[in-house]
């Protein structure tokens, strides 16, 4: 059965490191999240509760074919880096991002205290997000997803 209670946020368990092969899951820093959906059963977006401590970053630069997303600042700043370069985000400062726009993006904590970030976005069967800046493609197929290079081969499995 589907939760229909409210919870705290802060009741989900965090969790911390990245999906990504090394050697660029390294690269990302030590960021946690947690994942707010998860608990209700959504299946058609992901909504994360994301901390940043000081030189983390939210993902590698990256873009999506299907999928849009969104953030918004909680706490704290971050810089946002995109194709158009880099803007400071401030709390209360919100962006999105549109499926199919070739536009890398990320953001990092360049600040000097942690910074909250609730990003959502969709959860598309068929979504590819390229990495331009890195020798990385993410595929999301029915039967999950995977990390493969750019040239379509797969990177092993942890």
């Amino acid at each position: 059965m589907t939760r229909i209670t409210p919870i705290r946020a802060a009741d989900i368990d965090a969790v911390s490191g990245s999906s990504y092969p090394e050697p660029l899951k390294t690269k990302i820093g030590n960021g946690c999240w947690r994942p707010l959906g998860d608990p209700f059963d959504l299946t058609q977006f992901g909504v994360n509760l994301e901390e940043f401590n000081p030189g983390d970053q939210s993902a590698l630069r990256h873009w999506h074919t299907l999928t849009d997303e969104f953030v918004y600042i909680v706490s704290g700043e971050m810089t946002l880096v995109t194709d158009d370069g880099e803007t400071l985000m401030s709390t209360g400062m919100c962006v999105g991002f549109k499926s199919g726009e070739p536009n890398g993006h990320h953001l990092i904590n360049r600040g000097t205290g942690p910074a909250t970030v609730l990003v959502m976005g969709a959860r598309i069967p068929g979504d590819t997000c390229f990495y331009p800046d890195d020798d990385l493609l993410w595929v999301r197929t029915e039967e999950g997803s995977h990390a493969a290079h750019k040239d379509g081969s797969a990177y092993p499995k942890d």
